[in-house]
């Protein structure tokens, strides 16, 4: 019995001893696998988080390449927007020479001449030979008192020198010159019909799309106002060329005896009110007493007869109206015969 203890004690601690062997040998196998595991997983992350780095950084290429693009573009699309916003700012008139600005020239002077005729003809021949043209030719003669005044539209080039031509045709009396500039006009009128004349191919576009009769017709309606429109910008314009390429000079020829022009004196203030209202006000008294002198016949004629008519029929009905109404026959019996039995 004995033997059998000592020889199954061994046994025993030696199975004990094996199994705490597998166990600590399974445990460093799982360890390491769990290790094992553990680094793979981390060195794979490593790697992606490389390449994902690699791929940011040529990402990040890209995209600092686009701003640099961006900014490249940037200059010119400022500029447009500069251009576009340039419109907004005051609108001022460019420094030109006065070679290069509109300038409308004016001129007027009085001659004496011993002929007014042949001077006439003369300040003709003048206006003629420097390109221009004769405007309007007034004359008046008399008892010696002739009297020719000329309106001269002369390139202004040469206004200067038809002046002086002209004031050489006699002795010369007065002059008066002015200019005007309007280079501002000229420049503003031009931006306005450049847009105008979007906005009018913009509307025959428009109209050109129409599906419907009501959108024909309120396209045609605002095509042709924009295009009338275009059309005022356009007169203005012209006008404006006429006058700044063509001079305006008002010659006023006189014989010796005749009287000169008296010019149009003009007093701005209150007494220039005071006397334009006081000439309105005998204007408009007079306009009135014509009327009431042309009406006052026709008021004789017809109003006092239907007067006279609507007297006499007011006065008949007042009368009928004050006139006591007789009783009735039988009214009166039965008002008798009530108060005899009462």
């Amino acid at each position: 019995m004995r033997r059998t203890s000592q020889v199954a004690t061994p046994n025993g601690d030696r199975g004990h001893i094996v199994g705490t062997k597998r166990k600590k040998t399974i445990l460093l196998v799982s360890t390491a696998l769990v290790a094992g595991l553990m680094l793979a997983g981390c060195s794979s992350s490593k790697t992606a988080s490389t390449r994902s780095l690699g791929s940011g950084s040529a990402d990040s290429g890209v995209v600092d390449a686009a701003p640099q693009k961006a900014d490249a573009g940037a200059a010119p699309q400022e500029a447009a927007a500069g251009a576009v916003r340039a419109p907004d700012a005051p609108a001022q008139a460019p420094d030109l020479s006065v070679d290069q600005r509109s300038i409308i020239y004016r001129g007027s002077l009085s001659v004496r001449v011993k002929d007014v005729t042949a001077a006439a003809s003369e300040a003709t021949g003048i206006a003629t030979t420097a390109g221009g043209f004769i405007g309007t030719d007034n004359r008046t003669s008399g008892s010696g008192d002739d009297v020719a005044t000329m309106e001269l539209r002369v390139p202004a080039a040469r206004f200067a020198t038809v002046v002086d031509q002209l004031s050489k045709l006699g002795a010369e009396d007065s002059r008066q010159i002015s200019t005007e500039d309007v280079t501002e006009q000229s420049i503003d009128l031009d931006a306005r019909i450049t847009v105008q004349q979007a906005r009018v191919d913009s509307g025959r576009r428009l109209l050109a799309q129409a599906k419907s009769l009501s959108d024909l017709v309120m396209l045609e309606r605002e095509v042709a106002t924009r295009e009338s429109d275009l059309a005022s910008l356009q007169a203005k314009k012209r006008n404006i060329g006429d006058l700044v390429t063509l001079s305006t000079i008002t010659v006023t020829l006189l014989s010796p005896q005749a009287a000169a022009p008296k010019p149009a004196k003009s007093t701005p203030g209150f007494v220039a009110g005071l006397s334009a209202g006081w000439h309105a006000l005998l204007v408009s008294l007079a306009v009135l007493l014509t009327v009431l002198g042309a009406l006052l016949p026709w008021l004789i004629g017809f109003g006092l007869p239907l007067w006279g008519v609507y007297y006499l029929v007011r006065r008949f009905m007042r009368a009928r109206r004050t006139t006591p109404a007789t009783p009735v026959p039988a009214l009166a019996e039965a008002a008798a015969s009530q108060a005899e039995k009462a």
